[in-house]
């Protein structure tokens, strides 16, 4: 009757709805952002450990000092 697409596609938008706190940070330059996605890694699947990565990914970074 209904198709729910393929299991192929299901596993890409969870992956990236899981990644989420990472990608944010990576794209706003964040300076904690190997932290974060690490963060995001192992503790990701707690789902507290998820909220913790997405909320520092949206804190404000300091400006970087030119070099």
């Amino acid at each position: 009757m209904f198709s729910h697409g393929s299991p192929g596609v299901t596993l890409l938008v969870l992956a990236l709805m899981y990644f989420i706190p990472s990608i944010i940070a990576f794209r706003r330059e964040h300076r904690n952002a190997t932290p974060i996605m690490a963060l995001n890694i192992f503790l990701g699947w707690t789902v507290i450990g998820w909220v913790v990565a997405l909320v520092w990914s949206l804190t404000a970074s300091p400006a970087k000092v030119p070099a």
